[in-house]
């Protein structure tokens, strides 16, 4: 549902259009539809870490686009390199980021409810920041579905439901994280909470085409290479940022987990018909060419 880059954090705009936007709305300018979207079919390179497959319907945005979209959006900056996959109606909103943190040991056990509780401390603390720079702050609501850990694909997922605090918005962070042979490859989807399964499984449709790149795999790790110092649980709450973090747990968790949410925001009229015309005109001018 904002970027780890992080951690759990959420936000982007959904507009529910029932009809087509006006010619005057197509027309007006568009800091989001102006961004540099690559639309599919194409790869998107998620730095030298790994690719994306980018299928016909889809775009994808560098580390540059995604900065300027979550300024945008008021997803606090974290100053990691993170990218954006998502598709052309804005049903749901991808954001990928590397966490170089070491080879991450995937023989925890992970207790959801300890988990949850800490995520709610975490979260809280994080709010300070949210009211320092005049946005809404939130409360955790509970699991939408607790974190499961695939052992074939090495990965780990969970969704969280949260409510904003002003307004009573329910906001739901679905999140994937890819364990690789040096680190973990972060992944936060944003989409409203009442379409968020077919949200998740549009975005597991796509995850095939996803792959690190040579060397990067899990089952790659030597020995020799680092190796983190903690367990899948901590991917959850903070991860290598809490580990390292000199400012004690709670705190370094609220400064994460603030970050990492992202909201879906309401009333940015015109958004959504700006970039399908985008998308569009980019696949007509790919098809000419």
């Amino acid at each position: 549902m904002r970027t780890i880059y992080a951690a759990l954090a959420a936000v982007f705009m959904l507009f529910l259009f029932s009809g087509t936007a006006s010619a005057q709305q197509d027309a007006e300018p568009n800091p989001i539809g102006e961004l540099p979207w690559q639309v599919g079919p194409a790869v998107g390179k998620i730095g030298t870490r790994a690719t994306i497959d980018v299928p016909e319907g889809y775009a994808f945005l560098d580390v540059e686009g995604t900065r300027r979209l979550n300024q945008l959006l008021e997803n606090p900056p974290d100053g990691n390199d993170t990218y954006t996959l998502a598709p052309h109606d804005l049903s749901w909103i991808g954001f990928f980021t590397f966490q170089d943190m070491g080879y991450v040991k995937d023989d925890e056990k992970v207790n959801a409810d300890d988990v949850l509780e800490s995520v709610r401390q975490g979260t809280e603390q994080g709010n300070e920041e949210r009211r320092q720079r005049g946005w809404e702050t939130m409360r955790i609501l509970g699991w939408s579905f607790e974190p499961q850990y695939d052992e074939q694909l090495k990965a780990l997922e969970w969704a969280i439901l949260a409510e904003t605090d002003a307004t009573k918005s329910k906001v739901v962070n679905y999140n994937t994280r890819v364990l690789g042979r040096r680190g973990v490859m972060e992944v936060v989807v944003v989409a409203d909470p009442e379409t968020l399964q077919p949200a998740i499984a549009d975005f597991k449709r796509l995850m095939p085409g996803y792959s690190f790149a040579a060397g990067e795999k899990y089952s790659e790790f030597v020995a020799g290479d680092h190796v983190a110092e903690f367990g899948l649980a901590a991917l959850i709450t903070g991860g290598a940022a809490v580990v390292a973090s000199k400012k004690g747990w709670l705190a370094a968790a609220g400064v994460m987990l603030a970050k990492l949410w992202k909201l879906l925001l309401v009333g940015l009229l015109g958004v959504v018909a700006a970039v399908r015309s985008l998308f569009k005109r980019k696949q007509q001018d790919k098809t000419v060419q």
